[in-house]
């Protein structure tokens, strides 16, 4: 191994879990974790047991999910670089709540399945909380883009 390399990998990237405090990865981890067992006990079951007559859409909710609660896993060991996973999760509730659930419950058009998934979309607010929001600010919106050629 050549000097050049042997110092590229001794050293954490720049922008990444070096530049973050103990305190917030872990608080991250909580989310993954919160995110990745309450999909596994919800989705998994569904997946495993697979009934051949489960509505198509269904279906693919239920493989979509469990795929995300296995990347929620790997964020435990990486929580840094699987950040876009609690910004999807934090972003799609977030937008179903505000679009979907308030209009419903602005006009009182809430029935039982409504009222589950407003429930099971609540805790929202612990992934919400524990984003880095700073980071995602300086990370994703005003850092410079990849570039296009």
């Amino acid at each position: 191994m050549t000097a050049h390399a042997a110092t590229a990998t001794s050293q954490p990237p720049t922008g990444h879990a070096a530049e973050m405090p103990l305190y917030q990865l872990q608080m991250m981890r909580v989310g993954y974790l919160v995110m990745g067992v309450g999909l596994a006990v919800v989705k998994w079951p569904l997946v495993i047991g697979y009934d051949p007559s489960t509505p198509l859409f269904e279906g693919v909710v239920a493989v979509l999910l469990t795929a995300m609660s296995l990347l929620a896993f790997l964020g435990l060991r990486y929580p840094v670089r699987l950040l876009p996973i609690l910004l999807f999760e934090a972003l799609w509730k977030s937008i179903w709540l505000s679009v979907v659930a308030l209009p419903a419950v602005v006009t009182g058009n809430v029935d039982a399945p409504t009222q589950q998934l407003i429930f099971n979309c609540s805790f929202v607010v612990i992934i919400v909380a524990v984003i880095p929001w700073r980071y995602v600010w300086q990370r994703y919106v005003t850092a410079q883009g990849d570039r296009w050629r």
